[in-house]
C-alpha cells in the first residue's frame, strides 16, 4: 500500500479513502465541532495527502496516523481561516439598511391593476359619453363651459354624463351613483358630486 500510495496509483487512495476517511472525519469533528467544517478537512485531508504522497515511507505500518496528522494541518488552517474571515468582517463598518420594496412594488402592481381596470371601463362606454366625462371629471368643467366646448345643448351634456356616471357604476359593479341634478346648469356642488361620484366608481 505504501509503494502505490507513493507511486500515485489511484486504486489505492481509493482503498485509503475507504480505510481512513471515517477517523478522519471524526477526527475533523473534535477538533472543529462542526460536521459542516469536518466534511471539507476530509476532502482537504485526501487532497493534500495527494499532493504529499512522495513523502509516504516506502515500508511501514498504517498510513491512519499521516492521513490524521495531515487533518490536523488542514483543521487548524481551517480554524485560522474562519478566524481572519470573522475578524474581516468585524472591521467592516456597518451597512445601512436596505430599504424593504415589497411594498412598493405590491403598491405599484395594485395601481397597475387599478388602471387597466378604468381603461377596460372607459372602453365600454361610447366616445361621446368619454368626451363628456374627460371635460366634466377630468378637467373639472361645468356643464356649461363643457356643453360651450363641445358645441352642445347644457341638457345633452347632463346625460351623456348621467349615461357614463351610470355605466361605470354597472362595468365596476358599484353601487348605482345617485340622480343627476334637475336645476339649470351645473352648480360647484353639482360638479363636486360628479367628480365624487366617478372617482370612488373608479378607484
Amino acid at each position: 500500500m505504501h509503494a502505490r500510495v507513493r507511486a500515485g496509483d489511484a486504486d489505492a487512495f481509493g482503498q485509503l479513502f475507504d480505510q481512513c476517511a471515517g477517523s478522519v472525519y471524526n477526527h475533523a469533528f473534535r477538533l472543529t465541532g462542526d460536521w459542516s467544517v469536518a466534511e471539507d478537512i476530509v476532502s482537504l485531508t485526501f487532497l493534500e495527502a495527494w499532493r504529499l504522497r512522495a513523502r509516504v515511507d516506502a515500508v511501514g505500518g498504517s498510513l491512519r496516523p499521516w492521513l490524521l496528522g495531515i487533518a490536523t494541518n488542514v483543521a487548524r488552517n481551517t480554524t485560522r481561516a474562519a478566524r481572519r474571515y470573522r475578524a474581516a468582517l468585524a472591521r467592516l463598518p456597518p451597512g445601512t439598511a436596505e430599504p424593504d420594496i415589497a411594498d412598493e412594488v405590491a403598491g405599484r402592481l395594485d395601481d397597475r391593476r387599478s388602471l387597466d381596470e378604468v381603461r377596460a371601463a372607459l372602453a365600454g362606454l361610447r366616445r361621446s359619453e368619454r368626451e363628456v366625462l374627460a371635460l366634466c371629471v377630468g378637467a373639472g368643467l361645468g356643464y356649461t363651459e363643457a356643453a360651450r366646448a363641445l358645441g352642445l345643448p347644457v341638457g345633452t351634456v347632463r346625460s351623456r354624463l348621467f349615461r357614463a356616471r351610470r355605466k361605470l357604476a354597472t362595468l365596476t359593479g358599484t353601487a348605482k351613483p345617485p340622480e343627476p341634478h334637475t336645476g339649470r346648469g351645473q352648480t360647484d356642488g353639482d360638479r363636486g358630486t360628479a367628480v365624487r361620484s366617478v372617482r370612488e366608481t373608479t378607484a
